[in-house]
C-alpha cells in the first residue's frame, strides 16, 4: 500500500505561481498529478515516468512542470501563469509498482492516490 500526502496548494491571482508538493511512501513506475473542479470529472494535468518521461494536459503546456525528487520519493507541480480556470482540488496518484514505465494520463492506470490540496485562483 502507497501513501500519497500532499501540500503546497493555496490561493492566488491570475497570473500568479505555486509549487505542489507530493510525499510518497513507497515505489511506483509513474506518478502524476490530477485535478477535479466542481461538477466536472477528474482529469490528468501532468505525469512523470520512471524513465524520465513526461506527459503534460494541452491546458497547462507551457505553465506547468512536473518533477521528481527520487532520494525524497517526492512528486512536485510548478505551476506557473495560473488562470481562474486552473481552480480545481489537485491530486497526487502513484501507479503500481510494475510494467512499463512512461508517463500517462489515464485514471485507470493509477492505484493510490492523495486526500488532495486546493487549488484557487482568483481574477
Amino acid at each position: 500500500q502507497v501513501q500519497l500526502v500532499e501540500s503546497g496548494g493555496g490561493s492566488v491571482q491570475a497570473g500568479g505561481s505555486l509549487r505542489l508538493s507530493c510525499v510518497s511512501s513507497g515505489y511506483s513506475v509513474r506518478m502524476a498529478w490530477f485535478r477535479q473542479a466542481p461538477g466536472k470529472e477528474r482529469e490528468g494535468v501532468a505525469s512523470i515516468g520512471r524513465d524520465g518521461s513526461t506527459s503534460y494536459a494541452d491546458s497547462v503546456k507551457g505553465r506547468f512542470t512536473i518533477s521528481k525528487d527520487n532520494a525524497k520519493n517526492t512528486l512536485y507541480l510548478e505551476m506557473s501563469s495560473l488562470m481562474p480556470e486552473d481552480t480545481a482540488m489537485y491530486y497526487c496518484a502513484a501507479g503500481p509498482s510494475y510494467g512499463s514505465w512512461d508517463a500517462r494520463l489515464s485514471t485507470y492506470e493509477y492505484n493510490y492516490w492523495g486526500q488532495g490540496t486546493q487549488v484557487t485562483v482568483s481574477s
